[in-house]
């Protein structure tokens, strides 16, 4: 791994509020996406006073790639931390201190160096770290509607608020998904099938109703790998994909996206509403109806769903979009089996 050890001694010194004049380390890569480099660095650091600490630090390397209808997410990372977005957090939620950020522009790409949180994150959350999720989740979108802090207006670097509408048309256009749910070759229960037909035919009129929602900002990222609970706060990671859209797309993707299909309903059942109280604090009422949020879940996963079928990457994958799609069917109709 390539790296400056100035650059690794500036960061230590913010992290340990002390001048740091060289470090050993070790590297342990993290998780990561195909685009990005995130490695932990530990060792010890020798300070301008002789002294020796101990330290931990995570090195993320973000390369220029382009998403679908949003071409410069790949550095709004490194713009967002560069603002004073940091400001606007609450007590019960923010994202991992920066303690030095770079961009290289002629290789295309930055680096940023954040805190390292112990938490719990991925599958192993509880039904009530989910709900406290969604709570803060709501207070903070609430708290940002409410007072459209000079911060906010002025980032010039977010998703724009059609990014689900032009994600939704850009996976109905592909033929081997929507052709198939309607042919007589597909596989899938009839009642799934026409609960993706009847969100397709109704789509323009949903997305009419999701307008009628207050434009807020939004994660678009919202799952349980970006969510750390530690210390009794909710950490959130990984804000390539922030920009304005409308509650409930957040929702969704928290209580959706590659979750477990036999905690799905509970989530569905329990997330909303504390959202929803969340947003109430600082913003007032909400209608935001359960079954906006079950819409809002076809949208963003159901022809995703389906193509995760259509090309499985192991035996039980099929079987697994299936119980999902049960359990979202579930969400507005109970069980098939009632």
């Amino acid at each position: 791994m390539n790296m400056n050890p100035e650059t690794l001694n500036s960061a230590l010194s913010q992290l340990l509020q002390t001048p740091v004049i060289a470090a050993d380390y070790q590297v342990t890569a993290l998780q990561g996406g195909t685009v990005a480099g995130v490695y932990l660095l530990n060792g010890m650091a020798q300070t301008a006073d002789r002294r020796r600490l101990p330290y931990r630090i995570v090195r993320k390397v973000q390369k220029k790639w382009e998403r679908y209808g949003d071409p410069d997410s790949w550095r709004r990372e490194y713009d967002l931390y560069a603002s004073d977005l940091e400001q606007t957090f609450l007590t019960g939620l923010r994202w991992p201190t920066c303690y030095h950020a770079k961009m290289n522009a002629e290789a295309n790409q930055f680096e940023l160096w954040l805190e390292y949180i112990e938490g719990t994150s991925g599958p192993r959350p509880t039904l009530e770290m989910y709900e406290q999720a969604a709570l803060e989740w709501g207070r903070y979108q609430g708290k940002l509607y409410a007072e459209q802090p000079a911060v906010l207006r002025g980032l010039a670097n977010l998703g724009t608020a059609d990014f689900m509408h032009k994600n939704y048309w850009h996976y109905r256009s592909w033929p081997f998904v929507h052709d198939y749910i309607r042919s007589a070759e597909c596989r899938l229960p009839r009642h799934l099938s026409d609960m993706l037909i009847a969100i397709d035919e109704q789509s323009e009129k949903i997305f009419a109703r999701i307008r009628s929602l207050p434009l807020v900002l939004c994660h678009r990222d919202f799952w349980s790998t970006n969510l750390i609970h530690a210390d009794g706060t909710l950490k959130l990671l990984d804000w390539d994909t922030a920009g304005w859209g409308y509650p409930g797309e957040d929702l969704a993707s928290l209580i959706a996206d590659e979750t477990h299909p036999d905690y799905m309903l509970d989530y569905y059942h329990r997330c909303i509403p504390a959202y929803v109280r969340g947003f109430a604090e600082h913003a007032g009422d909400l209608r935001l109806e359960k079954e906006k949020v079950y819409e809002m879940i076809l949208l963003i996963f159901g022809y995703k769903l389906v193509e995760s079928y259509l090309h499985p990457e192991d035996a039980q994958d099929q079987e697994v979009v299936i119980r999902v799609l049960e359990s979202i069917y579930e969400m507005k109709y109970g069980s098939a089996k009632d």
